[in-house]
């Protein structure tokens, strides 16, 4: 039987303005990825969403950024791998401290959106994130793009890590994601996301965008938490996979 962990960009709400439905998401997913203040969230929409995690057995990682609240963390900036290194290990520590006061621990790290991509492709800044992860808790998760740098960064340095692939976004030819600004680049369907995931679960292979299909190992399938039906989404998702034969169970 394959086994796939389900995990969530989530956390994301700020001060008086509220993101997702956290609290809706929380049953259906195995892993979250809580924002750490740098695109989306805040000390105590960290702490809350890390009590969250921990009342539903819901594993806890980290999800790093670059600083950019305005842009969402999806704008690419001009960062050197040493800066990378000292702003990831940062937002682990920050989050790390919430996860020890509730009396639990974190199980991963997760960059997101334009530092994800970044990471992705660029092995310098893979492996500063990655020495980041290491020089912080050996033992954790890093979680990145399947196939690209950052995975292979983390398993050269002796991490477990987890390929992630995306039930709600189209792939290009090379394994990338197509970016957000084409037309198509996110599915809205959420059959047609299901059907994607469920896809890469059970055969190991995603369409392109443009046509062809896509060889693609994934441990980690992603539920964006800002979605407007992300709770729904992820109900959905987590019941198609179990229907088509595929276990749901946290990344180890």
């Amino acid at each position: 039987m394959n086994t796939i962990d389900l995990n969530c960009d989530i956390g994301e709400s700020f001060g008086a303005w509220a993101m997702g439905d956290d609290e809706g998401v929380m049953p259906w997913i195995t892993s979250a990825n809580i924002a750490c203040g740098f695109h989306a969230g805040d000390s105590s929409t960290m702490r809350q969403t890390v009590l969250l995690a921990k009342r539903h057995g819901v594993a806890i990682g980290a999800h790093v950024s670059l600083p950019d609240l305005q842009g969402f963390g999806r704008r690419e900036m001009k960062v050197s791998p040493n800066e990378i290194y000292a702003l990831t290990l940062y937002q682990i520590g920050a989050l790390a401290a919430f996860a020890r006061a509730a009396g639990t621990r974190l199980a991963h790290v997760k960059p997101h959106g334009a530092l994800y991509n970044m990471a992705a492709r660029d092995a310098a800044l893979a492996d500063a994130i990655a020495r980041a992860v290491h020089d912080f808790d050996a033992g954790l998760i890093l979680v990145g793009l399947a196939g690209s740098h950052l995975p292979r960064a983390g398993a050269a340095l002796g991490l477990a890590v987890a390929h992630e692939a995306f039930a709600d976004r189209r792939y290009v030819a090379d394994g990338s994601l197509a970016p957000r600004g084409i037309e198509g680049a996110v599915i809205e369907d959420v059959d047609t996301a299901v059907a994607q995931a469920v896809n890469i679960a059970t055969s190991g292979n995603a369409d392109i965008r443009t046509g062809g299909t896509l060889r693609l190992h994934a441990d980690t399938i992603c539920v964006h938490g800002d979605r407007a039906d992300a709770a729904a989404f992820a109900r959905k998702l987590r019941e198609g996979l179990m229907a088509a034969g595929v276990e749901i169970a946290k990344a180890r």
